[in-house]
């Protein structure tokens, strides 16, 4: 009880610290001024409290006291890394066995899929270029893949969960409760699909990017809960080394926002035309070529391939057991070269020298002291090329800092997610992007940003 205490006495301080920065309190009433910015607001908090809520619905069938703490389902979920990490998402759903226990996860597996084969199938790259019409085209054709995808996840989830705990299942393993399951799972997520598009639609910010980093930060409660837990129990000098576990992730979240935020600008200048009295053209502008361009989708992309060693447990138990291991060095050594390698790949997919310099050439731009066509190609690739390695390094030990703060500071798992990864990815690159379109909402109405100086760019 007395930790629970001191978890609600420091959230307590932290509000009142919050609440007693006049530009926090400024800020604030400048959102209730604006209408149509208030109403978006209450309706995206609206739909994340409905979202929070069906996590904790239990399907019906399963008993849910049998999946509480010190159950083997429990022990699973602590035990193997890559369900933790799908339980953290899902924010807690996962191991509650709740109707959006799969969450959004097989939406962003299809949107994965959907977004490759626009890349190599001359059929998705034409719907690509068909601007709106195109673009319905896409999202229909992943809903689709996504009930693929549920109609695979569903009943490989409710397998899992009977192998682990069979007496938690009220009416049995038979058949007819599988499918009934797996309905309820896919009907689930699709729900939580239709919340995403409509905070969309008519709230702030990316439906879907909002849903899974609300189910990641309502997992950080229990989380420090658990760490200040065990910290207290053992020897002298935890609480010194709970504080310094709380300023290094601090030192983490602002390093990560500064490399997230990181731009080369190229300088483009474009040629002046005199038609009439009026004069075009002739000032300079810079594209901005981000560091990380291609976000958190390597890390995703190489933690789906760290699935495949677990397929050969019965085949190779030495070679499945030493890439399942979260604190291995095999599973983060290999986890870090997928991560930079997959950072060129998608860099790759995503940027494009040769319609970059096809678009300024018709435009009548270039940049200054590189002549338009084949040399602008080269040069905008060598920078992207170069400000790409320290991207792909940095991605990396983002994407091994969690095993990290695990094995060298003693970190528990559950915490230990929020020092780097997709987690910690997600958080910043979100909250950036919902606190950019909340600043265009008070600069368009002649209110101060968020910001003193400077603007919060978010992720282009």
């Amino acid at each position: 009880m007395s930790q629970y205490l001191i978890v609600g006495l420091v959230f307590l301080v932290v509000i009142v610290l919050l609440a007693t920065n006049k530009k926090v309190v400024e800020t604030i009433k400048n959102i209730y001024k604006i209408e149509e910015l208030r109403k978006r607001v209450l309706y995206t908090i609206g739909l994340l409290v409905v979202y929070r809520l069906g996590s904790f619905v239990v399907i019906p069938g399963i008993n849910p006291n049998a999946l509480g703490e010190g159950s083997a389902y429990a022990s699973q979920l602590e035990g193997n890394g890559l369900l933790g990490l799908l339980n953290v998402f899902s924010g807690g759903a996962f191991g509650n066995a709740a109707i959006f226990a799969l969450g959004v996860m097989p939406y962003i597996t299809a949107s994965i899929v959907i977004q490759l084969m626009g890349m190599m199938i001359p059929y998705f790259q034409k719907m690509q270029k068909e601007g709106e019409s195109g673009r319905r085209k896409m999202n229909q054709w992943t809903r689709l893949l996504t009930i693929v995808v549920l109609c695979l996840q569903g009943p490989a989830y409710v397998a899992n969960l009977y192998a682990r705990m069979p007496e938690a299942f009220v009416y049995g393993g038979t058949f007819l409760f599988f499918a009934y399951a797996t309905v309820i799972l896919i009907a689930g997520t699709m729900f939580t699909m239709w919340l995403g598009e409509k905070i969309t639609d008519k709230g702030i910010g990316n439906g879907i990017s909002l849903i899974i980093m609300i189910g990641i930060v309502a997992r950080l409660p229990q989380a420090l809960l658990a760490e200040f837990s065990a910290r207290v129990s053992t020897s002298t000098g935890s609480l010194i080394m709970f504080v310094v576990e709380l300023v290094i992730l601090f030192l983490v979240f602002m390093v990560t926002i500064a490399v997230v935020q990181a731009v080369r600008k190229v300088p483009v200048q474009y040629a002046k035309r005199v038609i009439g009295n009026k004069q075009y053209g002739g000032v300079r502008q810079y594209i901005p070529l981000k560091m990380n361009a291609a976000n958190v989708m390597p890390i995703i992309f190489a933690q789906a391939l760290m699935f495949i060693p677990a397929l050969f447990t019965n085949v190779a138990p030495g070679f499945a057991s030493a890439f399942s291991s979260m604190t291995g060095f095999w599973y983060n050594f290999t986890l870090a070269v997928l991560v930079i390698a997959f950072t060129y790949f998608y860099t790759a997919i995503i940027i494009n020298p040769q319609m970059m310099a096809d678009d300024m050439k018709r435009n009548g731009g270039f940049i200054p002291g590189v002549k338009p066509g084949k040399q602008t190609v080269n040069y905008i690739d060598t920078i992207m090329t170069r400000i790409t390695l320290p991207g792909s390094i940095f991605l990396a030990i983002v994407a091994i800092l969690p095993a990290l703060a695990m094995k060298f500071l003693g970190i528990q798992q559950a915490f230990a997610y929020f020092y780097g990864g997709t987690s910690l990815l997600i958080m910043v690159g979100v909250v950036l992007d919902t606190l950019k379109q909340i600043e265009s909402y008070l600069l368009m109405r002649h209110y101060d940003g968020l910001m003193k100086t400077g603007r919060i760019q978010g992720r282009h």
